[in-house]
């Protein structure tokens, strides 16, 4: 199958995930539950795209790992860091029990920052002309 199609596809099933979660709107779950399903989708993401720019993601395990290597050779990728960092913050708080140094609607941040990730890879391919 084409590198694009391939590309495509995986673009397709991150959004069809981060749609499902937004139409739960007002509703949503825990943040712990939030991060379960949109920490998996934004390391999908960047190791699709890495993969399709010729990067080395073989040894991105976590997030930061698969941002780190994501960029190499592209700082303008940097972009993506912040983003992956605020995900990260959130689930550091959780795990240190350090809710009241989560911002308000946490949930929702994190839900809008793995979408952010998605639009921004998204509309740089299509600027690129690889069109997912």
């Amino acid at each position: 199958m084409d590198k694009h199609k391939i590309l495509e596809q995986q673009f397709e099933q991150v959004d069809e995930a981060l749609q499902a979660l937004e139409a739960l709107s007002q509703d949503l779950p825990a943040l712990s539950q939030v991060l379960d399903q949109v920490e998996p989708l934004v390391k999908q993401l960047l190791h699709a795209y890495g993969e399709f720019r010729g990067c080395d993601m073989s040894e991105a395990d976590d997030l930061l790992a698969a941002q780190k290597a994501f960029v190499k050779g592209d700082p303008s990728l940097n972009a993506v860091r912040d983003n992956v960092r605020e995900l990260v913050y959130y689930r550091n708080c959780l795990l240190e029990q350090r809710e009241d140094a989560l911002p308000a609607k946490a949930e929702r941040m994190a839900l809008r920052t793995g979408r952010h990730i998605y639009l921004y890879l998204h509309s740089r391919l299509e600027q690129e002309g690889d069109g997912a």
